[in-house]
């Protein structure tokens, strides 16, 4: 079982209401809840960012500096080899053309 401790935060009104509405649609048991639960994926992220930034200094202490020129190139190749998924496919007031071979 956690231990759970009392602070005192301040956020921007605008946080405060959309996690209040967050709780009243059921998406939260409270507002504590919300925020903790938000602390805790910011806090998994932090982790996540730390560990990749550690693989990225192994390559480059074995491979040289990633430059920018090499991130363009890899960039320009992953838009090219991704696979673009739009949608359901269903569009209003159209229909789908059957695929020519």
């Amino acid at each position: 079982m956690s231990r759970k401790g009392r602070i005192t935060i301040t956020l921007d009104r605008e946080l405060i209401d959309a996690a209040n509405a967050e709780v009243a649609a059921g998406r939260a048991d409270s507002l504590s809840a919300w925020i903790g639960r938000a602390l805790a994926e910011q806090l998994e992220n932090e982790r996540r960012l730390a560990v990749l930034g550690e693989i990225v200094a192994e390559y480059e202490a074995e491979h040289g500096v990633i430059t920018p020129e090499e991130m363009t190139e890899l960039e320009r190749r992953d838009r090219r080899n991704a696979i673009v998924v739009r949608g359901s496919g269903k569009r209003r007031g159209r229909r789908r053309r059957p695929r020519s071979a």
